[in-house]
């Protein structure tokens, strides 16, 4: 759903935010602009025909991804630097809980240091037509990894279940997938991003001065000590998602809707109109 209001993330939810700030380095790392969460909700009410005694399987979800759809992306990119969801509903299992897949970190770190060319959000190189159509997209990439069970071990996947006000905290390259809401249930999170006035540094610190969330990519690279040759290769760059045209039209819309029914969008103490949510 589209946004309306935004509301400080340290007052809203100082445990999450001390645990996120801790995360990356220091609350002195984290650009201002990310500070806020909006209440661009993120519902799941499943669909008519899922019965909630079938089977769950993981392995057959197909909206494997990582996120930061608004950016290049590179090992060290800024942009989001923590998957961040939380609840806003109650979720048990086969409740349309996010599902993640924890070896996924791994396999997109490799994949990002073994190309450092510029990438596109579903991680293929830019360029003319001819280049990109020579490589996979990279939802099939995502889709062969989770499906192979010699790539990702069974165990290593997770129902995102908790109760209202719990909060994931995730590496940035973690692998998820939206589920099947198999209960039927009301479920709502949302999916604030967290960024780094600076990009990651993988160069030059000792093992204990990386952040914790570098430490992870270092060592799911095999590297703890740093990437001494890490270097960019191509520039780095914003981009429009298509989904905001959408999310306009239907911010619109609701807010129409709003004015007709006499509804304030929001009485929450602290909230502020969003004015934009990514920076330009």
């Amino acid at each position: 759903m589209p946004g309306h209001t935004v509301i400080s993330c340290k007052e809203f939810a100082p445990k999450a935010y001390a645990a996120m700030c801790e995360l990356v380095g220091g609350e002195d790392k984290v650009a201002d602009w990310c500070k806020d969460w909006k209440d661009g909700f993120i519902p799941n009410f499943g669909k008519p025909e899922f019965n909630p005694n079938d089977e769950l399987d993981f392995r057959t979800l197909d909206n494997w991804h990582n996120d930061g759809d608004w950016f290049t992306h590179f090992l060290d990119s800024p942009e989001q630097a923590l998957l961040i969801i939380p609840l806003f509903s109650d979720i048990t299992p086969k409740g349309g809980g996010t599902v993640l897949c924890t070896d996924g970190v791994g396999l997109i770190a490799k994949r990002l240091h073994d190309h450092p060319d510029c990438m596109t959000p579903f991680l293929l190189p830019r360029g003319t037509p001819a280049i990109r159509k020579s490589h996979p997209d990279c939802r099939h990439i995502w889709n062969d990894w989770v499906r192979d069970p010699q790539i990702t071990r069974q165990e290593s996947f997770v129902e995102a279940t908790g109760e209202v006000g719990d909060v994931y905290l995730l590496h940035p390259f973690m692998l998820h997938s939206a589920s099947r809401n198999l209960l039927r249930n009301v479920r709502i999170i949302t999916n604030p991003p967290i960024a780094l006035k600076e990009p990651f540094n993988y160069q030059g610190k000792a093992a204990h001065e990386y952040s914790l969330v570098e430490q992870k990519t270092l060592r799911d690279l095999g590297m703890p000590e740093g990437l001494p040759d890490w270097k960019i290769t191509a520039p780095r760059e914003r981009i429009v998602p298509d989904r905001v045209q959408t999310q306009g039209e239907t911010k619109r819309k609701e807010l129409q809707r709003l004015k007709a029914q006499g509804v304030p969008v929001t009485d929450l103490e602290g909230a502020r109109a969003l004015e934009q949510y990514y920076p330009s």
